[in-house]
């Protein structure tokens, strides 16, 4: 069931590395929404997306008029009033106390009056899928797992960024592609049916001149972007398979790693899929459903909607929560 709170208007904010996704919704009011077991749940009165607000990503001058450009499209521009009671933030890379609370006085002067609270956007995310525990897998842009146990205890593994790690992810998937094609070409051989598609996407003659704009190009939003290329030849290009089968033991091992933290295995926690990755190449999902099952986590689903429900969800329960002085100093 979910929670009911006090009457007012909350924000949830999904803030990634390359978009930010909001919704503003009214909650504990007359006018909000009934769901079909008879249980009110936020009403929604506007949606948008608009660039990244994630300050170590973009910086705070570009994560500050992201923020400007969201209040103005939800017809909450005036920072005096704004009339928002409570804000809940899931940010990519918002993992330690210093992040989360850079974020929060950064919210907080945008929206100031309001009770924020930011946390990592797993957090979200599960809250998302109606989950109270069990664990989160993510490859979009970048790649991450998050678990959370009944009892309260949590486990993250990856997220550590594309210059680290990643493995799974969009932008790991089109780099393998890259260096295949880059491979092929120090080997001799002629352009294979991966290379051959990548250099028809990116307008690039040959493969010198995609590794130019490999360096050239480095947003990791438009490399991940060609990913669906390998999922695509998977089925006939050997290249392409191998690539794809690396992306999905990669993706399970993080997921079996958290789990085997808590030592949960082989208990059938639910396992949420989420990410542009997982969401939208059907082949993928199924492989890591498929690597988990073998490992006895056998209650695989894919996420059904936005992450920015699921900070909807959580601001609304702040929102009920007694008000405390320090509620911006995220628990």
């Amino acid at each position: 069931m979910r929670h009911v709170p006090g009457p007012g208007r909350v924000l949830g904010l999904d803030i990634g590395g390359s978009k930010t996704h909001a919704i503003l919704a009214e909650v504990g009011t007359p006018a909000a929404v009934m769901d079909d077991g008879g249980t009110t749940v936020p009403r929604q009165l506007a949606e948008c997306t608009a660039g990244s607000a994630n300050i170590a990503s973009v910086g705070p001058e570009a994560a500050a008029a992201a923020l400007d450009d969201l209040a103005a499209r939800l017809g909450i521009g005036d920072p005096a009033n704004h009339g928002i009671h409570t804000v809940f933030a899931g940010a990519a890379g918002a993992d330690t106390p210093a992040a989360r609370e850079r974020l929060i006085g950064f919210l907080s002067r945008r929206f100031p009056g309001a009770r924020i609270q930011v946390d990592h956007d797993t957090r979200i995310i599960l809250a998302a899928g109606g989950l109270t525990a069990g664990t989160v897998l993510i490859s979009g842009t970048g790649s991450a797992a998050w678990t959370k146990a009944g009892d309260g205890r949590e486990a993250r593994a990856g997220g550590w960024g594309y210059l680290l790690g990643d493995e799974g992810s969009g932008y790991a998937v089109a780099r393998s592609a890259v260096r295949n094609a880059l491979q092929e070409s120090d080997d001799g051989l002629p352009a294979g049916p991966l290379t051959s598609q990548l250099l028809a996407q990116t307008g690039a003659a040959e493969p010198a001149e995609l590794l130019d704009l490999f360096y050239r190009r480095p947003e990791r939003r438009y490399w991940a972007g060609l990913a669906g290329t390998v999922f695509g030849l998977a089925a006939s290009d050997a290249a392409s398979a191998a690539i794809a089968e690396d992306a999905s033991r990669q993706l399970a091992a993080l997921a079996l790693t958290v789990n085997r933290r808590l030592g949960t295995m082989p208990e059938h926690a639910p396992v949420l899929l989420a990410g542009g990755m997982l969401v939208n190449q059907a082949s993928l999902a199924y492989r890591v459903r498929e690597l988990l099952a073998a490992n006895g986590l056998t209650d695989v689903r894919v996420l059904d909607r936005s992450p920015a429900w699921g900070a909807v969800e959580l601001a609304s329960q702040l929102a009920d929560a007694p008000h405390r002085p320090a509620a911006t100093i995220p628990t």
